[in-house]
Formats: C-alpha cells, sequence, structure tokens
C-alpha cells in the first residue's frame, strides 16, 4: 500500500459540491489519506429537469452543481473527517482572503491547494461568431483569475510544506466549440510553469492535471457511446483516476516533481 505522507496536512480544495465530482472525490480521498480539509463551493444555477436526474447526463449534473454539498458532508462525517466547508466565489479577491483566514484561524496553515473550481458557457455561446465579453470575462475571472489569487494566498501563507495542483483539460490546446474555456485552461497551464518557476525557491511544487473525458455525471449513455471510440484506453476516465494523481503530486514522493502538465486521460487528445 502507497503513503502518501498526508496525515494531519491541511488541503483545500475549490469546486466540490457535485457528489460525483473530482473535487468531492479528490477532498474524501484526501481524507482517507488523514488530511484535513478547507473545502469550497459555489452554487451554480442553471435549468435542469427533476425527473431525469438519477441517470447521468446534463441535468443531474446541474442539479449537482446547484446544491450545497449537503451529500459531500454527510459522506465527510462517515469517514470522520475534520473540515472546514465553505461557500464562496473564487473570482472576489476578498472572498479569496476571507477563505483563507478561515482556514488559518481552523487549522493553523494550508499546505496544500487544488484549484478545480471551473466555469463554462452552457449557452452555445463561446465559438468565434457567437462570442460575447460577458462570456470571456465570467470564465477568465474564474478559471484564471480565481486560481492565480488562490494560489497567491497559499504562496503568501506558505508553511514548512507546500503542493499546489491545477484542474486543466486535456483538450485546453485546441477547444472548438468551447474556446474561451479551452484558452482559460491553456493559460493556466502556462501559468502553472511559470509560478512553479516562482514557487521553487520556497520549496512548493505547482504542477497541473488535465483530465479526458471524465464521468462526473453529466455524460449520459448516448454520448459516452461517442466518446469513449476516442479514447485509446477505451473507456471514460473516473474521478477516483483524477484524485490518485492529485494524492500522488501533493505527497512528499512528488517533491522534485514541479511545472508538469499531466494528462489524465487514457491516451486522449495526446
Amino acid at each position: 500500500m502507497i503513503s502518501y505522507g498526508l496525515q494531519d496536512k491541511v488541503a483545500l480544495v475549490t469546486g466540490i459540491n457535485n457528489p460525483q465530482g473530482i473535487g468531492a472525490t479528490t477532498a474524501l480521498a484526501f481524507s482517507s489519506e488523514g488530511a484535513k480539509l478547507v473545502l469550497i463551493y459555489k452554487k451554480i444555477a442553471r435549468p435542469f429537469d427533476e425527473t431525469k436526474t438519477d441517470n447521468n447526463g446534463v441535468d443531474r449534473y446541474y442539479a449537482a452543481n446547484a446544491g450545497n454539498a449537503d451529500e459531500v458532508e454527510r459522506k465527510l462525517q462517515e469517514l470522520g473527517a475534520e473540515y472546514l466547508l465553505i461557500e464562496s466565489d473564487i473570482s472576489s479577491e476578498a472572498a479569496v482572503k476571507e477563505i483563507y483566514s478561515k482556514a488559518i484561524e481552523r487549522f493553523g496553515h494550508v499546505d496544500i491547494l487544488v484549484n478545480n473550481a471551473a466555469t463554462d458557457d452552457e449557452t452555445g455561446l463561446d465559438t468565434i461568431e457567437k462570442i460575447t465579453p460577458n462570456v470571456i470575462d465570467d470564465t477568465f475571472a474564474v478559471n484564471v483569475r480565481g486560481s492565480i489569487l488562490m494560489m497567491r494566498e497559499l504562496i503568501n501563507h506558505r508553511g514548512t510544506y507546500g503542493r499546489i495542483i491545477n484542474i486543466s483539460t486535456d483538450a485546453a490546446q485546441v477547444f472548438a466549440g468551447q474556446i474561451t474555456y479551452g484558452a482559460s485552461k491553456a493559460t493556466l497551464e502556462a501559468l502553472t510553469r511559470s509560478i512553479a518557476l516562482e514557487a521553487a525557491p520556497y520549496g512548493i511544487t505547482v504542477n497541473c492535471v488535465a483530465p479526458g473525458p471524465t464521468q462526473t455525471g453529466w455524460i449520459d449513455s448516448e454520448f459516452e457511446k461517442q466518446v469513449v471510440p476516442i479514447i485509446p484506453m477505451g473507456q471514460l476516465i473516473q474521478p477516483d483516476d483524477i484524485a490518485d494523481t492529485i494524492l500522488f503530486l501533493a505527497s512528499e514522493r512528488a517533491r522534485m516533481l514541479t511545472g508538469q502538465v499531466i494528462k489524465v486521460s487514457g491516451g486522449h487528445a495526446l
């Protein structure tokens, strides 16, 4: 059994209210390793059909992200996790400062940051012919500005241990149909490399995980039939696959690994 050495480390994970999501799965994985948790979520209101939420698809996904993390909290309580749950908006500098203030008041420090929170446009406007300033601004506000602010606060409040893991997407370099979302994630990958160099003197590593098509509740059976054939490993990526990689990057075993973008994609979008 691999020992990640995360007992009593404090891990801050954003974007955790979807019980099937990468954030929630990662939080539970950290808890299983004995880490203490600071968990951030924001309810995102999008229309969904309540009668269709029993099966995977956009309605289940939208319903989960509109929720208040009750189900995730229940699982944490079952594990006996030590956690602080905060509803907040990381695109706001004041909110980010408040998150770290509360985290430090509760646990004394933050060792690990997982920048998982992200937003995208679901109205079909994220193409070069239809793009609007609001789509550009809203996407970059969370995916880029929010991620930078979260990293800045960890580095400025650094202790004796530091790990930053950003979450991108395997198609960041070419994302036709969601150009602003893809560009924001490509920016996050570039930031990962730059900030890794700046943070290295402090012993803080900065890496990025780029998931392929991952079953977080949004891929219905019909779409799965279309996607799986273009994944060389022949199956959807699961949130546990991403969480396992994040745990490694957060561990002492990855101490000399920094500035990397690691695709966990089953060979998709290489």
